[in-house]
């Protein structure tokens, strides 16, 4: 698995349980769904995600996006 294909599953994972607990606990567990989103929308513009400089320390190859 690649850096932008790790990014993406992770991403997703998150706001699938950030909508989960949003609907159970609290309505304030959108706020991550937005972080998230919006953290995806600034790298798609800058090619700058936090998470990818963590995972490319940690040793994952490369993709085309990170």
């Amino acid at each position: 698995m690649n850096i932008d294909r790790f990014v993406m599953a992770f991403a997703g994972t998150v706001i699938l349980i950030s909508v989960l607990l949003a609907a159970t606990v609290s309505k304030n567990w959108l706020f991550l769904t937005a972080f998230v989103g919006l953290n995806l929308l600034q790298a798609s513009f800058t090619r700058f995600c936090p998470l990818a400089l963590v995972l490319k320390k940690a040793g994952l190859k490369s993709g085309q996006a990170f």
